[in-house]
């Protein structure tokens, strides 16, 4: 049995008396749009998920890294060839350390000249002992000579030749001194700049490995280290792509929509840690991508700036995302509804790219 308006209207006297303004019914149907709208969004818009890191720059091959120069003889420093910010040339001098006594070169030197010259007269008195051991053994074997007169001449060789021996020992160690004080010389190992100079005034005594000064070569090969929380570890494989926000570097950044976002440069991962690092972290190497824009230059970006990564992973609907985030699950390996065929094919993938980067 239907109800007739006029019998509503008497039931809800008081519902029929409200008159709300225009304004309020325009926004009840703009929220209603909204939430349909924002249904809608959720639903049908991807989102790329990303496993987010920090780091720095460095340097890929460890020669290029940052390197202390340190005094490789004992001695006195007697003088600085650099000064910090310097740049030097592989070969160029940067200081020199000398013996705290000047003329120890000159007395190794006629160290070594004394026993060369003992070595000369011990094998000229060899020779003739020699032959004496050859004219014994003729005596002796005619029986003009006793055997112990024989054997005596052969101990006197033997020990002409153990004297011989003992004096090139020494003329040895007198070579490694020469060697070493040869070293006195410290000179830049490549092409690079000095970076600090160690407040050593000439004159002081500095003993065989002191640091004298820091050296950092150019033109290296950068790479950037991100640290990522292990959860994500597994996730991530050599090859996965890697948007980089460089310090100082101006940028605005969309997680979810690469493509939107801007002042970002490319990477992909190259190596992973198998362990984890002392602050409970998993170190990532990243290297530039061939087939994206460059890195800024050294002069932008340089070794030791501070980098914020984003690896990206998957691509899911926003709502996955969103109901992911609220129940802190870890990312997804794959999209939602994805067939036991492409998850395998997603696993493979992975697989031939970690077999091609050993």
């Amino acid at each position: 049995m239907a109800i007739e308006p006029q019998a509503t209207a008497a039931a809800f006297q008081t519902l029929a008396r409200l008159r709300p303004p225009r304004i309020m019914r325009v926004v009840g149907w703009m929220v209603m749009i909204g939430i349909a709208l924002f249904l809608l969004f959720i639903t049908l818009v991807p989102w790329v998920q990303t496993a987010q890191g920090n780091g720095s720059v460095i340097a890929f091959d460890p020669r290029d890294r940052q390197q202390n120069i340190t005094a490789l003889v004992p001695g006195r420093l007697d003088r600085w060839f650099v000064t910090d910010g310097a740049r030097v040339k592989a070969g160029e001098p940067i200081a020199r350390v000398i013996d705290i006594d000047p003329d120890y070169l000159q007395r190794l030197q006629a160290e070594r000249a004394q026993k060369l010259a003992e070595i000369a007269a011990t094998e000229a008195a060899m020779a003739t002992a020699m032959r004496d051991v050859k004219r014994m053994a003729t005596l002796y074997g005619e029986g003009l000579a006793a055997r112990r007169d024989m054997e005596l001449a052969q101990i006197k060789v033997a020990e002409f030749r153990a004297k011989i021996a003992s004096s090139r020992a020494e003329i040895n160690k007198i070579d490694v001194n020469l060697r070493r004080q040869s070293e006195q010389m410290i000179r830049a190992p490549r092409d690079g700049r000095i970076m600090r100079v160690a407040s050593i005034d000439v004159a002081t005594i500095v003993k065989q490995g002191d640091l004298l000064a820091t050296f950092v070569p150019e033109q290296s090969r950068r790479v950037v280290e991100l640290y990522v929380d292990g959860r994500d570890v597994p996730l991530i494989h050599v090859g996965r792509r890697v948007r980089l926000e460089f310090e100082g570097w101006p940028a605005i950044q969309f997680s979810g929509w690469p493509s939107v976002a801007k002042g970002y440069f490319d990477g992909q991962v190259a190596a992973v840690d198998l362990n984890a690092s002392p602050n409970g972290l998993f170190r990532l190497l990243v290297t530039e991508s061939p087939d994206r824009d460059p890195w800024p230059d050294e002069r932008s970006v340089r070794l030791g700036a501070k980098v914020r990564g984003w690896v990206q992973m998957n691509t899911v609907p926003i709502w996955f995302e969103l109901w992911r985030l609220l129940n802190d699950f870890p990312l997804q390996f794959t999209r939602p509804g994805a067939s036991p065929a492409e998850t395998g094919q997603l696993k493979a993938d992975a697989k031939a790219d970690d077999a091609k980067a050993k």
